[in-house]
């Protein structure tokens, strides 16, 4: 069992050791700030651990008004969905447009919770293989009846594999119908990718009014909570049709706190996310010269397994992980059937902060083309 016993960092303590970290999503390092700790901190202190209360009962203080500032300069708008997890963000959106849409296509791979919010529907679900723009096609043309309107939903970047959803391939297919609905996943790629980190839908320049996008702020924002921007009107929408937002209490005060401080310093700090997409990109060419391929992305989530190693011998991941542990380096296996979008035979998930030092980025490259030699 590997035991973290310090905050999240690009050197962190594990089993009394100090590694090399290139796990989990805190790619900016923002959940070991220490002005997010410190608003945290501060936060309760004032006070408490929580309001208590929903947003409509007097649960208004100024954390949570501070929380809400950040968020519209971060997101650009004024009007946003904030809701206790990121997981509710599919059932959110897809409830809430329920009057919208009469089918749904989804990915196969799609994280769990769009499966939880395609089961709170009554509405026809197909699944079409994984990042198939084809596949997609023809299923919505072998089940798409006459006045129907299409709703696709997927992720924008996969969490486990790092890939995104070919996006502009996917409008393409449902600008050939009227009021076609998209719905997007952006768990891991909100702050991320995209100029500004707003996600896929940015960094593939696509503007459509019926596309929309969920996000969270427990992965590369530092904070907790899931969040919706869009417009008065869809946010109004989103209100009315689902519950969700009503039933459940805002975050604790700390969380609201953190969230609120780590979307103003990466909104301040566009540096951060630049030195990321180096360091993914430093990364990705390493391996792709000692024999893996990739998506070309700037996506820090990077996935190593069997079929996109070009070798002509099978690879024990697991027993990789095991020896990069033993060099102080530390990343995920992640066995196949354990999580969405785990490849066969399972796969080393690295996870590449803006943190991390061209030195440690050379050493765990050379560390597994280390291994891969001497296992030839």
């Amino acid at each position: 069992m590997y035991l973290m016993e310090s905050a999240p960092r690009a050197r962190t303590i594990f089993n009394g050791k100090e590694v090399d970290y290139f796990g989990g999503c805190g790619f900016f390092e923002l959940q070991a700030h220490p002005k997010v700790i410190e608003a945290a901190a501060d936060a309760v202190k004032k006070y408490g651990i929580s309001s208590v209360t929903t947003r409509t009962g007097y649960g208004t203080n100024p954390v949570l008004l501070e929380f809400e500032k950040q968020a519209a300069l971060f997101f650009g708008t004024e009007s946003f969905l904030y809701y206790i997890t990121g997981c509710f963000g599919g059932t959110i959106l897809l409830t809430g447009l329920r009057n919208d849409y009469d089918i749904v296509f989804i990915d196969s791979e799609s994280h769990y919770s769009a499966y939880s919010a395609i089961s709170a529907i009554k509405k026809p679900v197909i699944r079409f293989e994984h990042r198939n723009p084809n596949d997609l096609e023809q299923e919505i043309k072998s089940n798409l009846k006459p006045g129907w309107r299409p709703l696709v939903i997927c992720d924008g970047i996969f969490p486990i594999s790092g890939e995104l959803s070919p996006l502009p391939d996917y409008k393409t297919i449902l600008d050939a119908y009227d009021h076609a609905v998209m719905c997007v996943d952006d768990a891991y790629a909100v702050g991320v990718i995209g100029e500004t980190g707003m996600g896929t839908y940015e960094y593939f320049n696509i503007h459509r009014d019926t596309f929309y996008s969920s996000g969270t702020l427990s992965k590369a924002l530092g904070g907790h909570g899931g969040i919706i921007a869009g417009s008065p009107l869809l946010i109004e929408k989103l209100k009315t049709n689902n519950t969700i937002s009503r039933a459940c209490t805002p975050t604790p005060n700390a969380s609201l706190a953190a969230s609120a401080k780590a979307l103003e310093i990466l909104r301040l700090n566009p540096a951060m996310r630049s030195r990321l997409w180096a360091n993914s990109r430093y990364v990705k060419e390493g391996l792709r010269r000692i024999g893996f391929d990739f998506q070309d992305s700037p996506v820090p989530a990077v996935c190593i397994h069997q079929k996109n190693y070009h070798a002509d011998r099978a690879v024990d991941f697991k027993s990789l992980q095991l020896e990069l542990f033993r060099q102080n380096i530390a990343v995920a296996y992640v066995p196949e059937g354990d999580y969405t979008s785990v490849p066969k035979g399972g796969a080393i998930r690295i996870s590449v902060f803006s943190t991390h030092s061209d030195e440690q980025l050379g050493n765990l490259v050379e560390t597994i083309g280390k291994y891969l030699k001497k296992n030839n």
